[in-house]
C-alpha cells in the first residue's frame, strides 16, 4: 500500500463520539456474555449474523454490502465463526439502523451474535463507516466503533472491523488487517521464475514487487511493515537486500565478503540478522542498520543459519548441524550460551519464534516426509501440526494463533512441482489454502498495519 492510499483512520476518537451520539453504552451483563474460548483447541464455530451495512443508496449501499461480505469472509476463514445466510434474516439493515434488534427474531434464525453497520458519504469525499455488535443470547449491546477513510479503502476498513469483532468475542487480538509477502513462482522446474509479491492476508490486493529477472528467496517484513529484507541472486551474486514498499527502492545490505542469506529483522527493526558463508563455513551475523556495523554471533564448524529473534529481542533460535545432525538451538542475543533445543529424529529447520513468545514453529524432515510443528522455548511440548510430501516456511500471524506456510505437490508428469500457500491454526485445525495468481512459497506475515 502506498502513502497515497494509506487510510486516514480515526478509530479511537470516533469510537467514543459514536457511542455518545447514539446514546448507548455497554451495560453491565445480565448474564455471561457470548464468548469464544480459543485456548481449548478445536472449538465449535459461533453462529453470527452479519447484515449488509446500510447506506443511503448508490455508492454508499454498494460499499456497505462489500464491507459486510469481507467481514463475514474474514471471520469464517478463522474457523471460529459461522456466518449465517442473510436470506433467513427477519429484520432488515434499515430496521437496525436506529433501533434495537428484535432479539427473539435473531434467536429464531440461530444467531448468537449480531453485527450491523452503516456507511455514510462525507462532503470531503471520504466515507464514514460504523458498526455495532450485539450479544443475541443475552439480549444486550456489546460494542460500537466508527471509522473515517477514503472510499477506496473500504476493504481495509472491513478487515479492521473484523479484527474488532474477533477481539471482542475471543479476547485475543485479530490478524485480518495484515499483509503477506511471498515468492511468486512460475515456469518450468529447470528455469523457475521467482519474484516478490505482496497481498492482503486473504489474497486480495495482489501486487508483484519485482519482475522476476533475478531469483529471490526468504522475504521478511520489518516491524513497521514498510520494508522487506530478502535474498536475491542479482548479477548471479546471492546477497541480502532491503526493499522499501512505498518507494520501490532496493539496496544491497552491506558489503560482505561471502554469500549472505536467511535475513530477518530484529524486533526493534534496528538490525538484520542473517547467515554468511565464507571460506567454507557458515555463521550468523547481525548488521546494525544505522551504523552498518556487522557483528559475528556464532563461530562453529557447522552450518549455522535460519536465525529468528524472540519477541523481546533477548534470545535467538537458529538451526545448526554442529552436533552432527540438523537441529534447533537457542542462544543469547549476543551469541553467548548456545543450547540445543530439539533432540528428535530427522532434520529440524526454518525456526520462527511466535510473536507471543510461547512457541517456536519449525519444519522437520524424516526421510522423504516433511512436517510443520511447534515446540516451547524450553524444549518441551513438541507438536506436529501438519505433514506432507513437502511443507516448509512457517510464518506467524501477529496474534500468534495462526501460521502460514507453503506446501509442494508433484505437478503434471511428476518431474515438476507446484507450491501453494496455506494457513493453519496453532492447534493443527482449520487448514486452508490462500489463493494466489501463480504458485507461491516462502510466505512472511506482516505485523498489524499501523
Amino acid at each position: 500500500m502506498t502513502k497515497k492510499t494509506r487510510l486516514l483512520l480515526k478509530a479511537a476518537g470516533c469510537a467514543g463520539a459514536l457511542l455518545l451520539a447514539l446514546g448507548v453504552a455497554a451495560p453491565a451483563p445480565a448474564r455471561a456474555e457470548v464468548r469464544i474460548d480459543i485456548t481449548k483447541g478445536v472449538v465449535e464455530p459461533l453462529p453470527i449474523a452479519i447484515t449488509s451495512f446500510a447506506g443511503a443508496g448508490g455508492r454508499e449501499a454498494q460499499v456497505g454490502s462489500d464491507i459486510s461480505k469481507v467481514v463475514a469472509a474474514d471471520l469464517e476463514r478463522s474457523g471460529l465463526f459461522r456466518p449465517l445466510d442473510p436470506k433467513g434474516f427477519l429484520q432488515t439493515p434499515d430496521q437496525l439502523r436506529s433501533g434495537e434488534p428484535r432479539y427473539q427474531d435473531w434467536r429464531a434464525v440461530g444467531a448468537q451474535a449480531l453485527v450491523a453497520g452503516n456507511t455514510t458519504a462525507m462532503g470531503d469525499g471520504r466515507m464514514k463507516v460504523d458498526f455495532r455488535l450485539w450479544d443475541v443470547a443475552a439480549g444486550q449491546y456489546m460494542q460500537g466503533l466508527s471509522y473515517t477513510a477514503t472510499a477506496d479503502s473500504w476493504r481495509r476498513i472491513a478487515h479492521i472491523v473484523a479484527d474488532a469483532i474477533y477481539k471482542r468475542l475471543t479476547g485475543e487480538e485479530g490478524y485480518f488487517d495484515t499483509r503477506i509477502v511471498y515468492v511468486a513462482e512460475s515456469g518450468p522446474a529447470n528455469a523457475r521464475k521467482k519474484q516478490l509479491a505482496i497481498m492482503d492476508q486473504d489474497g486480495e490486493n495482489h501486487q508483484f514487487l519485482t519482475d522476476g529477472k533475478n531469483l529471490v528467496l526468504t522475504p521478511r517484513f520489518s516491524p513497521a511493515t514498510q520494508e522487506i529484507t530478502y535474498m536475491s541472486y542479482f548479477n548471479k551474486k546471492p546477497r541480502v537486500y532491503l526493499f522499501n514498499i512505498d518507494s520501490g527502492r532496493q539496496e544491497v545490505l552491506g558489503d560482505f565478503v561471502g554469500m549472505t542469506f536467511a535475513p530477518r529483522f530484529s524486533p526493534d527493526g534496528n538490525k538484520v540478522i542473517m547467515s554468511m558463508a565464507q571460506n567454507g563455513n557458515t555463521d550468523i551475523y547481525t548488521l546494525d542498520l544505522r551504523t552498518r556495523r556487522q557483528t559475528q554471533l556464532t563461530d562453529s564448524p557447522g552450518i549455522d543459519t535460519g536465525p529468528s529473534y524472540s519477541p523481546d529481542g533477548q534470545r535467538i533460535v537458529f538451526e545448526s548441524d554442529r552436533g552432527g545432525s540438523q537441529q534447533l538451538y537457542i542462544m543469547n542475543a549476543d551469541g553467548s550460551g548456545p543450547k540445543r533445543l530439539t533432540f528428535g529424529e530427522g532434520r529440524y529447520g526454518t525456526p520462527v519464534w511466535s510473536p507471543r513468545g510461547d512457541l517456536i514453529a519449525f519444519t522437520r524432515q524424516r526421510g522423504s516426509n516433511f512436517a510443520l510443528g511447534v515446540i516451547r522455548p524450553d524444549g518441551t511440548g513438541e507438536r506436529i501440526l501438519t505433514e506432507s510430501f513437502h511443507v516448509e516456511g512457517p510464518t506467524w500471524a501477529p496474534n500468534g494463533r495462526v501460521l502460514s506456510f507453503f506446501r509442494d505437490v508433484p505437478a503434471g508428469d511428476g518431474r515438476g512441482r507446484s507450491a501453494k500457500l496455506y494457513t493453519i491454526d496453532v492447534t493443527g485445525a482449520n487448514e486452508r489454502r490462500v489463493i494466489t495468481p501463480l504458485d507461491g512459497s516462502d510466505p512472511a506475515w506482516s505485523p498489524l498495519i499501523p
